[in-house]
């Protein structure tokens, strides 16, 4: 990604654009980029901002999704945001849910690609501990419908990042919180316009998800993304900005 991360009173984020402001969270072992084609796309047209999750800067007793959607509460303060639609993948999902049962006033819509908050099978039911460049790569793969998506670049950086004894705990800390905090009881409680576009694919949050969430939230509607897993903005990116922008005109003022 081309954009310059700004670094200003403890935030690092990216920001590009002008107009309603997007805000984009990436997910427990996600990256900033994820979101690049999203970014490319919209900010000709909005303000479209992605502030880096501080998931490996928290206290460990502290290491969990309300506190991110604490962060999140701070960083839309301080950047004096209000109507924001916010968008989130796996974990980024997850929180802003929580965010917006929190701080309904502060979002106008929200978009969840899949997301964690109701189940998620994170890598395929174990988490690769200080193994083999292989046994990752198969781990990441099992992200995407493509495993070609999962370049030697990402695979080494899973790889770096599961091999760090200090991020691991922290990953494992605000996966287990995830769990913990499940959103079945409060999502009635979200009224304003929900999008979910979702890899048909998705063995992660695999498309009962989808189902349930649809059904669960009384604003919502859901689009597939045929041959696509966990991360359709980054792996059908065409598809998913055009259901992305046919939800952004529906709700324009």
């Amino acid at each position: 990604m081309d954009h310059v991360l700004k670094e200003e009173k403890g935030f690092s984020y990216i920001e590009a654009g002008e107009g309603e402001t997007l805000l984009l969270l990436h997910g427990l072992m996600g990256a900033l980029s994820n979101w690049e084609d999203v970014v490319n796309e919209f900010s000709p047209h909005y303000r479209v901002i992605l502030p880096i999750l501080p998931i490996y800067d928290m206290p460990l007793l502290t290491t969990g999704v309300r506190a991110l959607s604490k962060f999140v509460h701070k960083f839309i303060k301080f950047k004096k945001l209000s109507n924001v639609i916010l968008l989130g993948n796996s974990l980024g999902g997850h929180v802003g849910l929580i965010y917006v049962l929190a701080h309904p006033g502060y979002v106008k819509a929200l978009v969840l690609t899949g997301s964690s908050g109701l189940y998620e099978n994170a890598f395929g039911g174990s988490f690769p501990k200080r193994e083999s460049i292989d046994f990752v790569r198969e781990k990441v793969q099992y992200t995407f419908y493509d495993p070609a998506i999962a370049t030697d670049e990402l695979v080494n950086d899973v790889f770096v990042m599961i091999n760090d004894r200090h991020k691991v705990i922290r990953i494992l800390a605000m996966a287990k919180s995830a769990i913990r905090h499940n959103m079945n009881k409060d999502l009635r409680k979200i009224t304003m316009p929900v999008c979910l576009i979702w890899g048909r694919d998705d063995k992660i949050t695999p498309p009962e998800v989808a189902v349930e969430f649809n059904e669960m939230l009384p604003n919502a509607e859901l689009h597939w993304i045929d041959k696509c897993g966990h991360a359709p903005m980054m792996e059908r990116p065409v598809e998913f900005n055009r259901y992305l922008k046919a939800f952004l005109d529906k709700i324009k003022k």
